[in-house]
């Protein structure tokens, strides 16, 4: 089990750090497209969601830049742990 563990720790790494990145992308996506709609996450919408995430499209609304900043570190952690796994591998 822990060699399992040792061969595959990477693997590991990126889907518990992944799993929870559908719920955060779904909430930040309805924030910048004000809807409820469930079909907000299945549409390919990427233009407003890119500059909602490294812009400002809502500065007076605290929900947003409360999620967007947590979008961010959350993605910025998730590009750090692919950066460590190829210097290593």
């Amino acid at each position: 089990m822990i060699e399992f563990l040792e061969n595959n720790i990477w693997l590991i790494l990126f889907i518990v750090w992944g799993l929870p990145l559908g719920i955060y992308r779904s909430k930040f996506r309805k924030i910048v497209y004000q809807t409820e709609d469930w079909k907000i996450n299945i549409k390919p919408l990427f233009v407003k969601e890119i500059k909602g995430l490294f812009g400002n499209l809502y500065p007076d609304n605290s929900d947003y830049i409360k999620q967007r900043n947590f979008y961010r570190f959350y993605l910025a952690i998730y590009t750090l742990l692919f950066v460590i796994y190829k210097v290593y591998s």
